[in-house]
């Protein structure tokens, strides 16, 4: 069933298929439309199948168990059908003894009733059997989808999301990724046990209570079976009409998980502006975008369940008129055979049943498997090359060759910029809002590569360099810089957790944290609250520093640290500055001239392009934006 699902081939978008097909403009769009998508689906189930064949080993015991558990479950009809047998038997002059399993019968002198507890004891045995084996099923079901699938494509999504490039996490809302590392890889683990090994399941019951009908009686079975086409008909419409619905239920709940953390993250904002009933409309908006949207699918599934049982029930009528007529004229054996028929065909039902689950959760499971592989699939814009060379220790000479860089293809940020900063020089970047400041600091470390030009590190091209090795040399500190709930000292050794007591403590002298580090109830011991809320401003910015230069970077990258501190922490932060960038190519992202004039030479950018370059002392005569921002912090006048 699932191996001609396996063809992979290669995708192409909706456009191009719509392109590429002849007819009516409109028909061509729609027919591409679905045919992409088509392939799309047989892509997913064949990475699906995939998955599942990793684990065939804990499969096939699956299976084997299904398979032992259909047979007990015939054995106790048997049993209860051999008894009715044996009642007949007794009560009935004439009627001939029942065939007893294995060729084996009870011994002539035994009382009846002894024969009858020895058939009940069998059935009570098998269904014993068949519990205690139900449990094993679901329990080696339970931990490979939770302990081992779930487990492991977690950590594959997130590993992918580490190597790929800020692209991809300015393109997707954070709330979206949470919800694809923690629901959606719980709908794709549906595929092994929902999907799957139901499918196996069901095909194999059916198999097996197909023959015993037939064996039975097989024009009582075709026609007792005889509504099956239809309702196969019915089940692939539903798996059609669920899957936009399914879709569009991750979406609603992206949204949800979104506002959820935003609201969260900017729970301070909300409360200074007094505005919790609005914040609280929004999420309960979104609440109930989402439980709208299961409302339809409910709805739906709601009348998948009651058209299955009503043809089930025909299929019981069917049953009851044609095996009635059939028992009077002496067709068939009145008694056990109708009894076991019957019960045979409930439990051919209750396998028609699962394949509409089979189909919700092979909707459910493409859903979430196209936002999972949506990850996987995505290939690192920023990686090494093939022949990229290690660096141990940079000697801090960083040229911008003619560089330019777009965000996206309208938005051009950087214009061939050429800057040629020397080993251990400090240069600071300023210009207004949007002139590209950030942008160009973020080159350096690679967060993204130029569209145009190279960048040059102590003469060669920043991508001929191993990534990892040119980011262990750069240092950076943001303008908000992110601690994590952990101890003091972990968080400046968060990029070396090796470091040693020694190691962390100079490194939280260098960036002048030391003193206040001690004063704190644990010292380096401290726990950190969320962002480490529990120091001030200031303070965060020098373990931020302390943990840049653990590392004894060639090259540190700060990022406007002093903008959201008052001037006597912005004074400490400075010198902690001066301290830690000694010997080592710095550059400074600054809006605050104190800060600027400490620099051996200021870059002044506008609109995305170097219009000027020297020393405080030379660009402030010079008339442009430099001189304009002094005068304007200066009150107008030096």
């Amino acid at each position: 069933m699932f191996c001609a699902m396996v063809a992979t081939p290669e995708l192409k978008n909706e456009s191009s298929l719509a392109a590429s097909a002849p007819g009516d403009a409109e028909e061509t769009g729609a027919s591409g439309v679905d045919l992409a998508r088509a392939q799309r689906q047989r892509y997913l189930l064949g990475r699906l199948v995939v998955l599942a064949w990793r684990h065939w080993p804990q499969c096939l015991v699956l299976v084997l168990l299904q398979a032992v558990l259909l047979l007990l479950g015939l054995v106790s009809l048997g049993g209860a059908g051999l008894a009715i047998d044996y009642l007949r038997s007794l009560l009935e002059p004439g009627a001939a003894a029942p065939p007893w399993p294995f060729g084996w019968s009870p011994p002539g002198g035994w009382p009846p009733m002894r024969t009858l507890w020895l058939i009940g004891g069998w059935i009570l045995a098998a269904s014993a059997l068949r519990g205690a084996l139900s449990f094993a099923n679901t329990s080696l079901a339970n931990w490979l989808g939770q302990a081992r699938i779930v487990v492991e494509l977690r950590a594959q999504v997130f590993r992918r999301m580490q190597q790929l490039g800020f692209r991809f996490f300015d393109a997707n809302a954070t709330g979206s990724l949470i919800n694809r590392v923690t629901g959606d890889t719980q709908s794709v683990r549906l595929f092994i046990d929902g999907v799957a090994m139901q499918s196996l399941n069901v095909l194999l019951a059916t198999s097996v209570y197909l023959t015993f009908l037939l064996r039975i009686h097989a024009g009582l079975a075709i026609a007792c079976l005889s509504v099956m086409p239809v309702l196969a008909v019915i089940v692939v419409v539903y798996a059609r009409l669920l899957r936009p619905e399914y879709e569009a239920g991750r979406e609603r709940v992206d949204t949800l998980v979104r506002i959820f953390e935003e609201l969260v993250r900017g729970i301070g904002v909300v409360k200074s502006f007094g505005i919790e009933p609005w914040a609280e409309r929004r999420f309960l908006e979104a609440n109930a975008g989402v439980r709208d949207q299961k409302r339809r699918v409910f709805q739906r599934l709601s009348t998948l369940t009651p058209t299955v049982s009503l043809l089930n029930q025909v299929s019981m009528v069917i049953l009851l008129g044609y095996g009635g007529w059939l028992a009077i004229h002496d067709r068939i054996a009145i008694g056990s055979g109708l009894i076991v028929f019957a019960g045979i065909l409930q439990q051919l039902a209750a396998q028609v049943n699962a394949v509409g689950s089979i189909a919700d959760n092979l909707q459910q499971t493409l859903t979430a498997a196209d936002r999972v592989y949506e990850i996987l699939d995505a290939e690192p814009e920023i990686a090494d090359r093939p022949d990229a060379a290690p660096l141990e220790r940079t000697r801090g000479h960083v040229r911008f060759d003619q560089v330019s860089f777009r965000f996206t293809p309208a938005n051009t940020v950087l214009h061939e910029i050429d800057l040629d900063v020397a080993p251990g020089e400090k240069i600071a970047i300023v210009g207004a809002t949007g002139s590209g400041k950030s942008a160009l600091i973020h080159l350096i470390p690679r967060f993204y590569d130029p569209d145009a030009g190279r960048i040059l590190l102590d003469g060669r091209d920043l991508r001929e360099w191993r990534l990892a090795d040119v980011r262990r040399q750069v240092g950076l500190v943001f303008q908000e810089s992110f601690l994590f709930r952990a101890s003091v000292a972990a968080n400046i050794a968060f990029g070396n957790p090796e470091a040693t007591d020694e190691q962390i403590e100079r490194a939280a002298r260098l960036a002048v944290a030391h003193e206040f580090i001690e004063l704190l109830p644990q010292g380096y011991e401290t726990l950190l609250h969320e962002n480490g809320s529990n120091l001030s401003g200031g303070q965060r910015q020098r373990l931020a520093l302390a943990r840049a230069i653990l590392l004894d970077p060639g090259i540190l990258v700060l990022d406007d640290p002093t903008a959201a501190v008052d001037a006597e922490t912005e004074e400490e932060i400075l010198d902690a500055m001066e301290s830690v960038s000694r010997g080592r190519t710095t550059f400074i992202v600054a809006h605050r001239f104190s800060t600027v004039r400490r620099a051996d030479r200021i870059a002044v950018l506008e609109a995305g392009r170097l219009v000027a370059m020297g020393t405080h002392a030379e660009l402030r005569d010079w008339p442009g934006y430099y001189r304009d921002a002094v005068l304007a912090e200066k009150g107008g006048s030096e």
